[in-house]
């Protein structure tokens, strides 16, 4: 049942992680989709404005190609006025307007005359076209009627079939009236906007350009001058559709609709004639991508304003791998997106796993700390109870050898004594034994004397600055070593426990500097505080190195700190090659004088009950 319900809470828990990574992978390929589409769009957008800003600079270029011809052909009238109609011709002939000017529909002079010399201006033109086309032709000025002035065309080429247009006075339009006068005044070059109406061939939109031309060498820089030397007027007409075709073509988009549209007011005053539409296609829609694109783009065309606006079909700017590059776009960020969200949850999962293991191993290893620090303090407890056992052992044996075989000793001593003392006068030689015997029997009673000090030395009793005082006594006497004591305070109380530790501390550390410090002084502390009693032991010995610290079988340093850890004291050495060696130890003083039992672990009774 158990292993049914782990399985449960697994499957459950993986469950919600696949749901979750699921819509993150989708709609993040939904976004690499929307990003690669739109930036495809833009990256088209960018193109196909590109191409239009080309075909506008290229409709632009033409535009001034014919502004240039009609330029021309009004210098040829203002160094060579009055030109024949023969002159004119050869010079329309001359630049070849179907090869190099194809939208060019007409080049015509309309001649200015006034309504006093109409008479004479047709009996001219008569003369003229009779001299030209050798036969008798009839010119007049139509349609009939009497104006104040008139605006002729005398001459146009070339000439086409079916278009009849010699003699035709422009200003019989009204609409013309003020245009002609903005020609006559101005002095510049001037486009009506209004088309030109073609009784034959296609239907196409033909606008037109006029240049005023005045007297050679005639003063024009003020109005009245200009209309006082005003001839005529040199134009053209040309195609619109004509001049735009090919622009279209050569641009490498398929299917573009073009539309222009002169936005200024012509002379009907009508704004936003359209010129031209191409009108190749319908819009469709297609994705996510816009279904048409579109740019506007401004053309001066002499002071008008024409519009010409260039729009494609999305589809027909995109190649087919932009047209599939958007899905797998899509696919790679769904695809990446589950591969990274998988790895996550494998990341996920293991880092659970492993922070699950490193708390059970953390838990182990604090419950194993707790074993090893348990273990270690009852180890402490141990050696301090072995070395109260020790230090118990000793005193109950000096005690038993000074109470019983020193007893003894002094009693034979007595009876040797005795013996000697009966055997001096009556028996030398018996005398003489008694006499050894009893210097032998001395002789043992400072062997036992030497022992029960060396197990414990009775003047412990006595207080530990007269066991220090002693044992530097003892040192100076045994090693003829200089030894200084300095004991501050004279009196020191201290329990059993705590001075025997320092007495054998002091041992050890002068045993220490016989064996090894080859010193010729030493010098020993005793401080207090109030609160804490310090024993110092300064020589001025070889030192002790790194190596005799750490030397296999050496324990008389390592007795010194764990005594002074189990007194719950501070253990401190120092030393320095050719220098000499300090061996400081101090331990915490109480009320009543003595180490807490409880911080040292010197209730031999309390010790000894845990450990029985």
């Amino acid at each position: 049942m158990r292993t049914l319900q782990t399985s449960a809470k697994a499957l459950s828990s993986k469950r919600p992680a696949l749901w979750i990574g699921l819509p993150l992978s989708i709609g993040v390929g939904l976004a690499m989709y929307v990003l690669t589409a739109s930036s495809i769009e833009a990256d088209s957008r960018m193109r196909f404005s590109a191409h239009a800003q080309n075909a506008r600079n290229i409709i632009v270029a033409r535009i001034k190609s014919y502004t240039d011809v009609l330029r021309g052909t009004a210098s040829i009238f203002q160094t060579s006025y009055p030109l024949s109609r023969r002159q004119f011709r050869g010079y329309v002939s001359g630049l070849d307007l179907p090869h190099n000017f194809p939208a060019v529909e007409v080049i015509s002079f309309a001649e200015s005359v006034k309504d006093e010399n109409r008479a004479v201006f047709e009996k001219r033109l008569n003369a003229e076209l009779a001299l030209e086309q050798e036969g008798n032709t009839q010119f007049e000025i139509h349609p009939p009627g009497r104006r104040p002035e008139y605006s002729v065309i005398t001459v146009f080429e070339p000439v086409k079939p079916g278009i009849k247009v010699l003699g035709f006075d422009l200003l019989a339009n009204p609409l013309q009236a003020e245009n002609q006068t903005r020609l006559r005044e101005g002095g510049h070059l001037i486009a009506s906007g209004m088309p030109i109406p073609i009784p034959s061939g296609p239907q196409r939109t033909v606008l037109a350009m006029r240049l005023p031309i005045y007297m050679p060498n005639a003063p024009t820089d003020t109005v009245h001058a200009r209309r006082v030397a005003f001839v005529g007027a040199v134009g053209i007409a040309f195609s619109v559709d004509t001049l735009v075709s090919g622009v279209i073509d050569e641009m490498p988009v398929r299917h573009v609709r073009m539309t222009l549209v002169d936005n200024d007011p012509g002379l009907d005053k009508k704004r936003g004639r359209v010129l031209l539409d191409t009108l190749r296609g319908t819009s469709t829609s297609h994705g996510f991508f816009s279904d048409r694109f579109s740019n506007t783009l401004p053309i001066n065309f002499h002071g008008r304003r024409w519009d010409a606006t260039f729009s494609v079909d999305a589809r027909d700017l995109h190649t087919g791998f932009e047209e599939f590059l958007p899905w797998l776009a899509m696919l790679a960020g769904f695809v990446s997106s589950m591969l990274l969200y998988a790895l996550f949850h494998a990341l996920t999962s293991s880092r659970r796993r492993a922070i699950k293991m490193a708390k059970g191993m953390t838990r182990e290893l604090r419950e194993s700390q707790t074993k090893l620090e348990q273990s270690h303090h009852n180890l402490r407890r141990l050696a301090a109870h072995a070395d109260q056992i020790k230090e118990g052992e000793r005193k109950r044996i000096a005690r038993e050898i000074h109470d019983d075989l020193g007893q003894n000793l002094l009693a034979l001593r007595i009876e040797a004594d005795m013996l000697a003392t009966r055997t001096r006068d009556r028996h030398p030689r018996l005398h003489a034994r008694a006499r050894s015997t009893l210097s032998q029997i001395d002789t043992t009673i400072k062997s036992v004397r030497q022992i029960i000090n060396d197990l414990r030395p009775n003047v412990l009793d006595l207080g530990l600055s007269a066991a220090v005082e002693w044992q530097i006594a003892e040192f100076r006497r045994r090693t003829g070593i200089a030894c200084e004591l300095v004991a501050e305070p004279k009196e020191i109380t201290l329990g059993d426990h705590a001075a025997t530790a320092f007495f054998r501390i002091l041992q050890e550390s002068l045993s220490n500097i016989v064996r090894h410090a080859h010193a010729t002084s030493v010098r020993v502390e005793l401080t207090s505080t109030g609160q804490e009693l310090t024993m110092t032991v300064i020589d001025n010995g070889i030192g002790l190195g790194e190596r005799e610290r750490g030397k296999a079988g050496s324990f008389g340093l390592v007795g010194i700190e764990e005594r002074i850890s189990i007194l719950g004291g501070a253990f401190l050495i120092s030393s320095t090659d050719g220098e000499g060696t300090t061996v400081c130890v101090s331990v915490p003083l109480h009320g009543d004088g003595a180490p807490d039992a409880t911080h040292s672990g010197a209730d031999a009774a309390g010790q000894q009950a845990e450990l029985v």
